[in-house]
């Protein structure tokens, strides 16, 4: 490294991000650019520490230790600090197909592993991330590449996430000619209606989508597997099948009340916020001077928070299940391991900002909701909870009586995760589908010949650089079962 001693001279600088109370005035991104100074010296921080676990990218016990695609972050990092911009984009882009993406909405699992991070504030990895590939598209460095030879061979990509983006990817500067099917209007998936237009802008999709299409990537909108086009007809036009349609059914919420008028999925909220944002069209779910209630603890069920601050909402509570997290890490999330700790994201910074509160309630447990005569909703009935660990390890929760309490609630947005691939689909590719994710081996094959899975649809629902290691290594799978072809055929 260039700054051997640089984590011991300069500390970690939070991101550089518009103040709370202007950014809920908008839907824009809420998060700038560094300037350069600053992020040389944010990139002197990394240390030559021998063995980088920062870019390791395995699972231990369960939670990501590193980064699954493997970033070369120690190069990139020493690079900015240099001020060789160009040749940092040229490390970035070996291994990540969109950091653009990454850089913005990736919780960052390296920034865990970062050997910085054992003492003090992990290198800021994420924001120099973004900072290098949105500085190669400001400088014109990212062009299209066109591949120089084409095989002959067709491949069908069934989803526009960013796993069926990352496979697309590959498999088009592979040689083959690659369309991706996209059921929305958009293509992007998640990437697109499912994040934010604050977190990530959809121009920046938008222009990776763009890129992709100058590259020699087919997309075909508007297109629904088993409606507009059917398993026989892909089977017919293309060689191969990469299935990446996520995992997209939501949980659903099984309580008294919950069928009444104003109790919604997360997903459907933030979708059709995002579409009435880029149409410049009011929002057909707006909460302007409502009561809001979001029922789970995750990104999502923040990003409704968000959403809900940015519509005016009169008051906006996020209930979760568990407690606090714990503002260190717990000893059984030792380092490498991402740790799970308590962390005041944009939307509480927001809420606090709007209502002097942290709007998360632990421990709580929706018992009933109550409707008006007329089916609107009216309130929720809750009830504290005890988290209780027996000596065998089992972990159930406790109601406390006496800890009853009514919320007013003119909305609830239900953001307690995803069960896992629609059935439908399934059942059209004759797949075997096994705990409602896409079965498939470790080369991503499924029961089928010829068709294959990755992403969310194969291991669940999981981070956004899972999903593009999944796309990267089943391209690689399916470039080798096209060869195979190409050699039986050859003989």
């Amino acid at each position: 490294m260039g700054k051997k001693t640089g984590f011991m001279e300069y500390e970690r600088q939070k991101g550089n991000e518009v103040a709370p109370k202007k950014r809920v005035t908008n839907f824009d991104e809420y998060t700038r650019r560094f300037e350069d100074d600053v992020l040389s010296i944010q990139g002197a921080r990394c240390m030559d520490c021998g063995t980088p676990f920062c870019h390791m990218g395995v699972e231990i016990r369960g939670m990501a230790a590193g980064c699954p695609i493997h970033n070369l972050m120690p190069e990139w990092n020493d690079l900015v600090y240099k001020g060789q911009w160009k040749e940092a984009l040229e490390r970035l882009q070996l291994t990540n197909n969109f950091p653009e993406f990454t850089g913005r909405v990736c919780p960052a699992p390296c920034e865990g592993a970062c050997t910085v991070a054992i003492h003090d504030p992990a290198v800021a990895i994420k924001n120099i991330e973004r900072a290098i590939i949105d500085r190669g598209f400001e400088e014109g460095w990212v062009k299209p590449r066109i591949p120089n030879a084409r095989t002959g061979y067709r491949v069908a990509v069934v989803g526009s996430g960013p796993a069926g983006l990352a496979a697309a990817d590959q498999l088009n500067q592979m040689g083959h000619e690659v369309t991706v099917f996209e059921r929305d209007d958009r293509a992007g998936g998640l990437l697109m209606y499912g994040i934010p237009n604050m977190k990530l802008d959809k121009s920046v999709v938008q222009r990776r989508v763009d890129l992709l299409e100058a590259e020699g990537i087919h997309f075909q909108l508007n297109t629904e597997i088993g409606r507009d086009i059917t398993k026989s007809q892909l089977q017919k036009e293309y060689d191969a099948i990469i299935l990446c349609v996520g995992a997209t059914v939501a949980r659903s919420l099984h309580l008294e009340g919950s069928e009444s008028t104003g109790v919604i999925r997360a997903m459907d909220y933030l979708t059709k916020t995002t579409k009435s944002v880029l149409a410049n069209e009011p929002a057909p779910i707006d909460v302007k001077g409502k009561d809001v209630i979001v029922i789970g603890g995750g990104d999502t069920g923040a990003d409704c928070v968000a959403t809900a601050l940015r519509q005016g909402a009169k008051s906006v509570h996020q209930f979760g299940k568990h407690p606090q997290l714990p503002m260190t890490r717990s000893e059984d999330q030792p380092w490498p391991v991402d740790p799970s700790v308590y962390k005041l994201d944009y939307a509480y910074e927001e809420a606090v900002e709007k209502f002097g509160q942290d709007p998360r309630e632990y421990c709580i447990q929706t018992k009933k909701m109550v409707a008006y005569p007329d089916g609107r909703l009216k309130e929720l009935h809750t009830i504290q909870m005890e988290k209780v660990i027996n000596e065998e390890g089992y972990v159930y929760f406790n109601e406390l009586e006496g800890t009853e309490k009514v919320w007013p609630a003119d909305y609830v947005f239900v953001a307690i995760g995803f069960e896992g691939i629609e059935e439908e689909l399934g059942e059209h590719f004759n797949v075997r589908v096994l705990n409602n994710r896409i079965y498939a081996t470790k080369k991503y094959e499924t029961s089928e010949e010829g068709i294959f899975t990755a992403g969310d649809a194969r291991r669940g629902p999981s981070l956004i650089v899972w999903a593009i290691r999944e796309g990267r290594e089943v391209a690689d799978v399916v470039h080798g079962f096209l060869k195979k072809r190409l050699a039986i055929a050859v003989r």
